[in-house]
């Protein structure tokens, strides 16, 4: 009892309950993948493929480049790209019924924080933000110092860099060479 009272007293006790329930959440969500996904034989024989795929598209792209291509190269290329394709494809739809569950946590999760910190401003930020980034971080909380940083602004923020760094760190970041691993993946040149 005394801990808690003792804590509800400190003066960054908000910003650090949210980025405590941030990190807690980023755990229970990789434990979720994990045991949907991670410990799975078959996304372990998908995670192989696609490596091996992508190195041996790396390995002839680099020769080709040196030599001139010859048609057979080209096809050989075109077979393991659209390999790699479908081995991404599955790995995706294979990723789904994790990403729902985890969706599903994340939004109680935050309907929870947003009624314990509603019109609350649980942190400043060191400067003022630019007007788009301002209406973000001050979203829901009274007055007008747009130093104010709400709680979605910050669990968004907390949620991001954590859950990336904490798939990093136990390796379920994603396969070299799966396609569209980040927010704006490489377009593929020969649909142009």
């Amino acid at each position: 009892m005394a801990a808690t009272t003792l804590f509800a007293n400190l003066k960054y006790s908000d910003g650090l309950t949210v980025v405590g329930i941030s990190v807690c959440t980023a755990i229970v969500c990789e434990a979720i993948s994990w045991v949907l996904i991670y410990r799975t034989t078959s996304y372990k024989s998908l995670k192989s493929s696609i490596d091996k795929a992508s190195k041996k598209l790396e390995t002839m792209k680099t020769d080709s480049s040196i030599n001139n291509k010859p048609k057979s190269k080209a096809k050989k290329m075109d077979r393991v790209e659209t390999s790699l394709k479908e081995s991404n494809r599955d790995l995706s739809l294979f990723k789904f019924k994790s990403g729902a569950v985890v969706a599903l946590v994340l939004f109680v999760v935050f309907g929870l924080l947003n009624s314990l910190f509603e019109g609350k401003a649980v942190a400043k930020l060191p400067f003022v933000p630019v007007r788009i980034v301002q209406k973000m971080s001050h979203r829901g909380l009274q007055g007008d110092d747009p130093t104010d940083c709400s709680m979605a602004f910050l669990y968004f923020l907390c949620s991001i860099s954590i859950r990336t760094n904490l798939q990093k760190f136990l390796g379920f970041s994603p396969p070299r060479g799966a396609a569209g691993t980040g927010l704006f993946p490489m377009p593929d040149p020969k649909t142009n």
